[in-house]
């Protein structure tokens, strides 16, 4: 191909064309794996994108390093990284993978987590720092430097053992919202994300949760979604530099698990789990129920990963 200098004629212009570099993504952007169905029987490395201010379906991205499940997301505004629960056949995986947000094309390694097999939607970050939820078992979290590549660190402990939790941030604190130990908990804990250390007891969700999204704007966090005594739609919401119970946000469309979210200062996305592919938006500083925002490009229902260049940690 010749190079990009110079005045094209038309016929060179349209033979080159598949090689002209994509401009970059405009807008808030997320991105989200395509997870698995039900059955957990992955079977796509594909990856998707929507801008979160519109609605419609999502558009291809690129492709992971390896098709996977349950995995948790975590983002700069210019970065993403999903650390892996499962792999094909069903393998529990510490495998790491990050994207360019507003570049399409496949995912590169980035390292290792601490321990395999991460359940679900148990990822945040601030604009420089991601802590997920370590394994399938346990009360360990961990960390790690968006912008470097490497493997993750050792960062303190939850308050009580349990995973499949929902994750959410403002740009000082996360917060970890219910999970099972095998029994479903109600639990919220927060930390300060710039620090190390045990996390703290914030307060209750409204109904014992597990497999639940979580999402933020810098000041309000959301959880919904998931299992309580079946599948459930409910969604609620926090005030993240407090502490106390949380209260009734709405409904989403649907009773799903394994439900996943992202935002971006003002709208959230909840990616409906269970082998759907609907994805639900709200307008986080209000309250209501969830309406219909699109689909994701497969029904991979199992705990896709979504990563955002504008969620409640950058904000």
């Amino acid at each position: 191909m010749p190079n990009y200098q110079g005045v094209w004629s038309l016929s060179a212009q349209y033979q080159n064309s598949t090689g002209w570099p994509s401009p970059p993504l405009a807008g808030d952007i997320a991105i989200n794996q395509s997870g698995s169905s039900a059955s957990e029987s992955v079977s796509t490395l594909q990856m998707g994108f929507v801008v979160i201010t519109t609605t419609g379906n999502g558009s291809d991205f690129g492709d992971s390093t390896a098709a996977n499940t349950f995995s948790a997301g975590m983002s700069s505004s210019t970065r993403g990284v999903f650390a892996y629960g499962k792999e094909t056949g069903n393998a529990n995986s510490n495998r790491m993978d990050f994207v360019t947000m507003r570049t399409l094309g496949n995912a590169t390694d980035f390292g290792d987590a601490i321990a395999t097999g991460l359940k679900s939607d148990s990822g945040l970050s601030n604009e420089t720092r991601g802590v997920m939820k370590d394994a399938n078992s346990g009360n360990t979290i961990s960390y790690i430097t968006i912008a470097t590549t490497g493997n993750a660190s050792d960062f303190g402990d939850l308050t009580f053992s349990r995973w499949s939790l929902g994750a959410c941030s403002s740009t000082t604190r996360g917060v970890f919202g219910g999970g099972t130990d095998g029994t479903r908990q109600n639990i919220i804990d927060y930390i300060t994300i710039a620090s190390t250390g045990n996390a703290t007891d914030f307060g209750d969700l409204t109904q014992v949760q597990a497999d639940l999204a979580g999402l933020s704007s810098n000041t309000r966090g959301i959880f919904a979604g998931g299992t309580s005594s079946g599948f459930t739609n409910v969604i609620q919401y926090i005030t993240i530099a407090s502490t106390g119970n949380a209260s009734d946000f709405g409904d989403l469309t649907a009773s799903k698990q394994y439900c996943t979210g992202t935002s971006n200062a003002t709208r959230g996305l909840i990616y409906l789990g269970d082998g759907a592919s609907n994805v639900d938006y709200i307008t986080i500083a209000s309250t209501g129920n969830g309406t219909d925002f699109g689909d994701t490009l497969s029904a991979g229902g199992s705990g896709k990963g979504v990563v955002s260049t504008a969620h409640g940690g950058l904000a």
